[in-house]
């Protein structure tokens, strides 16, 4: 019970991975308090939890609205008396065409949800954090020297949270707040069964590793609760890399 007596938070925990994340935390011990905008996906997970013994609660919150994220940070605290971890796990609304092509809106669409909602979700988690000297800070992308033609705003995204992911990390760490960022090369079982390419998909993102295999669902979970744990208390300011090898630094 890696997480007992944990209070965590999931933003876009209805999502495959924030759901792949809170069901981890609740495994481990934590008592898990699921965000994000649809409430049957919110639901489904927190059944799922709720079915193996966990504790769950749900929230429909906007990431991307201050005062929705302070004022569900502020009731969690008030009915659980603690926040241990956050974890943000939300889309990004990313529109992927060649820079040459795409508008200047879609292109800084994924750039500014993804600050703004770090920015905000970390912020209000710190406040009370700092109370306690002591959390976790989860993100979930990370940046690197890879990326591929096509994409747009999301790798100039994902580099963006690192340099958020950096700056708080110094600014948290006498506190005894960790900032912690998960990448993978991609994750399969994210894509879609009605993609007609999904096959030919995985096969390409087994076949970047150097494993020869791919992450899973079950691995993103696995690693973010340890993260989260008192086992990884050293680590800090850095990214976790469970991309089989696809993603070498």
């Amino acid at each position: 019970m890696l997480l007992e007596n944990n209070v965590a938070v999931i933003y876009g925990a209805g999502g495959a991975i924030g759901g792949a994340v809170a069901r981890a935390f609740a495994r481990e011990g934590a008592s898990v308090f699921l965000a994000g905008r649809t409430q049957s996906t919110l639901a489904t997970v927190a059944d799922e939890i709720r079915s193996t013994g966990g504790t769950a609660s749900i929230a429909i919150v906007d990431a991307l609205d201050e005062e929705a994220v302070t004022d569900f940070t502020d009731e969690v605290v008030a009915m659980a008396g603690q926040i241990d971890v956050s974890a943000n796990l939300i889309a990004y609304s990313d529109v992927q065409q060649p820079l040459l092509e795409i508008t200047v809106d879609d292109f800084l669409q994924p750039i500014v949800h993804a600050m703004r909602s770090h920015f905000l979700t970390t912020r209000a988690a710190a406040r009370h954090m700092i109370e306690r000297r002591s959390g976790v800070i989860l993100t979930f992308g990370g940046g690197g020297p890879q990326t591929l033609p096509g994409l747009g705003g999301f790798k100039v995204a994902l580099d963006a949270v690192e340099g958020h992911r950096r700056q708080w990390a110094i600014e948290l760490g006498e506190y005894g707040i960790r900032v912690v960022t998960l990448k993978t090369g991609g994750i399969p079982e994210t894509i879609p069964d009605s993609v007609a390419e999904k096959d030919a998909i995985t096969a390409s993102i087994a076949s970047a590793t150097l494993l020869q295999r791919v992450a899973t669902l079950a691995d993103v979970g696995n690693v973010a609760a340890w993260v989260a744990s008192d086992l990884a208390r050293t680590i800090t300011s850095t990214e976790i890399n469970i991309s089989c090898g696809a993603l070498v630094d």
